[in-house]
């Protein structure tokens, strides 16, 4: 199938790693022009024809650096994929701080208010734009283990449906696609998701999460997700060919069940 997403200019945050970088290796296959950041982007630098740009989208620098970047190469942005985010592991609510709360706020919130409000001007001048945002199946059910991380999916499960009511008219999309457990980089580090489960449940780290998949979560599919998977997801809403879908959620969880 056609997506129709040769020349298209592509911003993509939190594109080094994971989803994000699953999301900008998918997007240059159909065609598109894709502008990524992060903070360390040697991963995505080595794909073909991706421009690739280091800054930190917690800050005003470094997401205008990042807009600028697409501006300066191809004069435009067509789509923009608001991936960057971090999920820390927490005792629970009186564990976090109030400098954990920001860090979390600054990364996965206010990096999409930032880049949306520098991409939209341009979207506007030929009416015409997607706009999708990465939350999580945690934003309608919270999960205590990750408190700032789900309050923050859920600000932009909001915002995301904010911005199709106001700009829909304009030609303007914005959709969201939250997944549910899925095996990115953040589970393997030391110290990550994946090492936590193994030592909840005494299991060597890939019988847990076998175990979290088929017993805790119990999934349909039997297995967590992989960042491909969202990324398909990500780029279809991209593309021209949902043109008549906005303000929606798309889930990728393997049939886990949230409650709205």
């Amino acid at each position: 199938m056609d997506l129709h997403l040769t020349g298209k200019v592509a911003v993509v945050s939190g594109a080094a790693l994971g989803i994000g970088y699953q999301t900008a290796r998918l997007l240059r296959n159909e065609g598109a022009y894709v502008v990524g950041g992060d903070l360390d982007v040697s991963p995505l630098a080595k794909l073909d024809g991706v421009v690739a740009v280091e800054a930190d989208l917690s800050t005003d620098e470094g997401t205008r650096a990042l807009v600028d970047a697409a501006i300066e190469a191809y004069g435009t942005v067509d789509i923009l994929v608001n991936n960057v985010g971090v999920f820390p592991y927490r005792d629970g609510f009186l564990s976090t701080t109030i400098d954990d709360w920001q860090r979390t706020i600054d990364i996965n919130f206010l990096s999409m208010v930032r880049l949306t409000q520098l991409v939209l001007p341009h979207m506007l001048d030929k009416r015409s734009g997607s706009i999708v945002s990465v939350a999580s199946e945690c934003g309608r059910q919270p999960d205590v283990f990750f408190i700032d991380y789900s309050v923050t999916k859920a600000m932009v499960l909001n915002l995301s449906k904010s911005l199709a009511n106001e700009y829909g008219a304009a030609g303007i999309r914005s959709n969201v696609v939250s997944p549910g457990p899925t095996r990115t980089a953040s589970w393997d580090k030391p110290g990550g998701f994946a090492e936590s489960l193994a030592n909840e449940y005494g299991l060597d780290k890939e019988a847990a999460i076998v175990h979290f998949a088929k017993e805790v979560r119990k999934l349909p599919v039997g297995h967590i997700g992989a960042p491909e998977d969202v990324a398909a997801a990500i780029v279809y809403l991209a593309s021209d060919i949902s043109r008549q879908v906005t303000g929606a959620e798309y889930t990728v969880n393997g049939g886990s069940y949230v409650a709205a």
